[in-house]
Parts: C-alpha cells; structure tokens; sequence
C-alpha cells in the first residue's frame, strides 16, 4: 500500500516533453519581438496559458486517455508556477493564494480561448486575445489571433498517440504573422 507513494507516473516522460514543448514554444522572442506581448512576467505567464489552454482543448476532447493527460500537464504547470512564485520572493503564506488566483485565470483564459475558437468569426478570439495576452492592446490583435487559430488547428489535426508519445508542435509563429499581414495588406 505504501509503495504506491513511491511509484513513478508511467506519463512522466510524455508530461514532461509535452509541457517543454508549450514553454519553448511560448519563450519564442517573435511573440514578444513582433506579435505584442508584453515582455515582462505577467506576459510570458499570458503565452505559457495560452499555450497550455491550446494543448488542454486539444487533448479534452479525447475521452479519459486525454483528459488525464491534460491534467497531468497542467499538474506540472502548477508546479512550475509555483517554483517561480517561490524563486521570485513571494511567501510561503501567500503562494496558494496565488496559486490559487493562476487557477483560475488560467480555467477562465481556457474557456474564452475554447468558445471564440469555437466560432468561425475571429471577433471574439481577437477581443479574447487582446484582453489576456495583448493587455489590451489590440492593434497586434490580428497577428497574435492568426497564430493562435493556425495553432489550434495544427493541434486539432495531431493523432492523440502522437500527443502520448510526448510529440507536439505548434506553428512558426512569425511565418503564421507574417501571412495575416499580408492578407489584410
């Protein structure tokens, strides 16, 4: 009974290479460069939920095998945030409530990036978009909005044993920007 404790997560590895692939993906400079995130704390926190809220849907929609897979992910997420908030000073008193209010952040940026990616109508993503990632500002809006749809579909097309085995890849996203540009050009 006790050796339960000690047993390791048979999803361990797929966890990890999934959740490194969202980071390294969201620490891309373009993002930050090009498309108008803030480069600051509160915007690279913006483009790892945004990146994590892409894989969750993603994998949500894949009965137990996958929702248990998206919770293990944002597990290690949680963990990871709470690590930073932890090398960043804030207290031991005060990291759950903290951790608590990225919660809930994070659920809420899910479900406005689930219901506008819903709708074929880019309104709603951009206005989503620019709200959490943008801070507002929304004359990047396009661009960003164009990546996360193309990344959305990207994910949309990925066989769920691909995502088990730990392999995800999301668009370029300067390629991705770049072609919205031209388009409204």
């Amino acid at each position: 009974m006790i050796f339960r404790l000690f047993r390791r997560d048979p999803h361990a590895r797929t966890i990890a290479a999934l959740y490194g692939a969202i980071v390294a993906q969201a620490r891309r400079p373009v993002f930050y460069l090009a498309l108008g995130v803030p480069d600051t704390v509160e915007g690279r926190f913006e483009m790892v939920a945004l990146h994590l809220a892409l894989l969750c849907r993603r994998l949500g929609r894949d009965g137990a095998s996958g929702q248990s897979l998206s919770q293990g992910v944002f597990d290690m997420f949680c963990r990871d945030m709470d690590d930073h908030l932890r090398e960043m000073g804030v207290s031991d008193l005060r990291v759950p409530k903290t951790m608590r209010k990225l919660g809930e952040a994070f659920y809420g940026r899910l479900d406005a990036y689930d219901r506008a990616l819903a709708d074929a109508d880019d309104a709603a993503l951009a206005a989503a978009v620019a709200r959490n990632a943008l801070g507002d500002a929304s004359a990047s809006a396009p661009r960003l909005t164009g990546y996360v749809r193309a990344a959305a579909r990207r994910l949309d097309a990925v066989p769920l044993a691909q995502l088990h085995d730990g392999q995800v890849s999301f668009p370029d996203p300067a390629a991705v920007g770049a072609g919205v540009e031209a388009a409204r050009a």
